[in-house]
């Protein structure tokens, strides 16, 4: 068995495995938060037109009531509603024994035996009346209650609440009664208040039954829609009548959504619909964005972005918190923009607005407003350079939002004293946190180590110090590194690579030269050549260690992995030319040990890197010419990149023969420019 293949199949394995781990977990994550509760998907608005098409009833459901007309209905039966009251005869009976007994000690000195069979009728009377505590009472006269229910044995008996005592009512009573006969001042000696104890008990199980049973028989509607009954139509206006048929519409479609089979039948609906939806955007990178899908990071950072987007949404609607147009969506395609391309980007923004529209009850105006906004953030932004960019950026989807909102409004309202203004608001305050989007580009870089235009403008500062380390340690190189960044940045300029990328490339291609400036030929004074001194092999080891000492170098201040590999692809694995074929001359066709003149390698991989290959290739030959015309830079940069070609250094890199072909002009035109001959200016003659 070739172990080549075996090991090549168990990565393809563990590539597959991790892709079907990402589409898995993704799916998961966003339906465990996408909320299920009942939804009716319909925007409508009384004394506005119906912006759907024909609505049907699809199933018999009530006209209910306004909430308004209920509630004053349901206050009118409350109002004449009686609460229970159980009646304790214990405590009359234990209170008219505690008289008698009272009367035989010692009441029979102030009153006589007509006084005292009066007193007890007049209490024996209250109590029949009934005696509440004092909180009761002023529950009863809190809720306005007319009459109770007093409960004596199973006998229920209705009695006025305005004949109910109270302690202190019954204590005021009884010194009112019988005032001819016995008077006030001797009744106050009398000690009332040992005998008068509340005998009514507030029964709250059988008032609340019977309030729910009263509840329960009211009549919440007072019409029916059957099935297949139009309810309106395209462009109808919708009155109060329609009004509340719709509102009874989507009430019943919660209420029937809201059962244990339908919460079933939504999970699975969600899950369908978001396996298909990140299923296809898994197939757009397959087929479209090989590098993305196959580069793990790149995956991680589009999906761990959605999942953010989507678990957000749901959260906010989950919980109503303040408003979903305050997120700010359009930072999405910003970040992909700036990280990876734009095409990728809008596609990543609409998967992720749909994903996030499931969320809402009306989600046709949400992805109405969103998809557009993230066009012009994508567009606005194409290269991120700079701050100030970013602010730009932020004023313009602003200015989208209101102006599609408003555009949204018009074609919807039917008058502009009805603008919902509190939605601008919420315009504004996205626009402002999308200036957030600059240091959450930060972060992400340092966590998914990915390069920015914004570090690649930073590193390509020449005034930073690793870069005026160069230019003053060996500027020979300095110099040759700033041809190379200008040749190679107007190549990909005009074969639409990333120009910034290769110019910051082209200016740290060569720092290794740091390390024995004086043994590279841009760096020596005149007769000053090291290499006499050195064998060929050893020569060709000090020049191939200007990369390896170069990445060592780039890992140490910690530059991106990006421009490191500029340092290891600009010479591929191709050989000290000089030193390999000077050995050979010198050893009568003897064949050396190439490893000791070939460079580490790897050959360029990407466009970037092969142009800078080119660049850094021509610029360097260039130097040697005896005479700059047009033929001899002509000749030059042909034979140069035509040799490269041919030992296949490009194979690797998606570059065609088109993009070759027009470097090649550019090249001839620009060294040129570069090299072209100066007039001579004329000496002042003596008079």
């Amino acid at each position: 068995m070739n172990p080549d293949k075996t090991r090549k199949g168990r990565r393809s394995y563990k590539e597959l495995l991790y892709k079907a781990l990402v589409f898995t977990c993704t799916v998961l994550i966003i339906v465990y938060f996408l909320p299920r509760d009942g939804r009716f998907n319909y925007q409508f608005d009384i004394d506005k037109p119906w912006m759907y098409g024909q609505l049907m009833a699809t199933f018999d459901f009530p006209i209910y009531k306004p909430d308004s007309l209920v509630r004053h209905e349901q206050d009118s039966l409350l109002a004449t509603f009686s609460p229970y009251y159980r009646l304790d005869k214990h405590v009359e009976e234990e209170a008219l024994d505690k008289l008698q007994k009272g009367y035989e000690e010692g009441l029979r000195k102030l009153l006589n035996a007509d006084q005292y069979r009066l007193l007890k009728e007049a209490l024996s009377d209250i109590y029949r009346a009934g005696i509440l505590s004092t909180d009761d009472r002023q529950t009863l006269q809190a809720d306005s209650t007319q009459a109770v229910l007093i409960v004596d044995d199973k006998i229920a008996q209705r009695q006025s609440a305005d004949r109910l005592h109270t302690v202190k009512g019954a204590y005021t009573d009884l010194l009112a009664a019988n005032p001819a006969r016995i008077s006030p001042e001797l009744l106050q000696q009398c000690a009332l208040n040992d005998y008068l104890t509340p005998n009514l008990t507030y029964d709250r199980r059988r008032t609340e039954a019977a309030r729910k049973e009263l509840l329960d028989n009211y009549s919440w509607a007072n019409g029916l829609v059957q099935t297949g009954q139009k309810i309106i139509d395209r462009g109808e206006i919708v009155n109060a009548d329609t009004y509340r048929i719709l509102e009874s519409l989507q009430k019943e479609s919660i209420k029937r959504s809201n059962s244990l089979a339908q919460q079933r039948l939504i999970l699975v609906g969600q899950l369908l619909y978001t396996a298909i939806l990140i299923g296809c955007f898994m197939l757009y990178l397959h087929l479209f964005r090989r590098g993305y899908y196959e580069h793990k990071t790149n995956l991680t950072l589009l999906f761990l972005l959605i999942i953010i987007y989507c678990v957000l949404t749901a959260a906010m609607v989950a919980h109503n918190f303040f408003t979903i147009y305050i997120i700010p969506y359009a930072m999405l395609p910003v970040i992909i923009r700036v990280f990876l391309d734009s095409r990728t980007a809008f596609l990543t923004h609409v998967v992720t607005i749909l994903l996030c529209s499931i969320c809402l009850r009306y989600p046709h105006e949400f992805i109405l407003l969103q998809v557009p906004v993230g066009l012009v953030a994508i567009f606005s932004l194409r290269e991120l350079s700079q701050r100030s960019q970013l602010f730009r950026t932020a004023i313009m989807v602003t200015l989208a939002y209101i102006a599609l909102y408003f555009a949204f409004e018009l074609i919807t309202a039917n008058d502009l004293s009805k603008l919902n203004r509190s939605m601008y608001v919420f315009f504004v305050i996205n626009g402002a946190l999308l200036l957030f989007t600059y240091p959450l580009l930060f972060l992400l870089e340092k966590l998914f180590r990915f390069t920015s235009n914004v570090t690649l403008v930073e590193l390509s500062n020449i005034n930073t110090p690793l870069l005026r380390r160069l230019s003053e340690t060996v500027p020979g190189t300095f110099q040759h590194s700033m041809q190379v960044a200008n040749l190679a940045a107007e190549a990909a300029n005009r074969i639409g690579a990333n120009s910034q990328l290769v110019r910051t490339g082209a200016l740290y291609h060569d720092i290794g030269k740091m390390e024995n400036p004086v043994f590279f030929t841009e760096n020596q004074s005149a007769g000053v050549n090291p290499h006499k001194s050195l064998t060929f092999e050893e020569s060709a080891r000090i020049v191939i260690n200007h990369v390896t000492g170069g990445i060592k170098l780039a890992e140490k201040l910690g530059l991106p992995d990006v421009i490191q590999a500029f340092i290891t692809t600009h010479h591929g694995c191709g050989k000290t030319k000089y030193f390999y074929i000077s050995w050979k001359n010198g050893h009568g066709g003897e064949e050396p040990d190439e490893d000791l003149f070939t460079y580490p390698g790897p050959n360029p991989y990407t466009t970037e890197q092969a142009i800078l290959m080119m660049a850094d290739a021509v610029e360097a030959a260039s130097r040697s010419l005896s005479t700059y015309t047009e033929e001899s830079i002509s000749t030059l940069v042909e034979k140069i990149i035509d040799s490269q070609v041919a030992e296949g250094f490009f194979k690797e890199c998606p570059i065609t023969y088109k993009d070759i072909a027009t470097i090649k002009a550019v090249f001839k035109e620009k060294l040129k420019t570069m090299y072209h001959t100066r007039i001579s200016y004329p000496e002042l003659k003596k008079s």
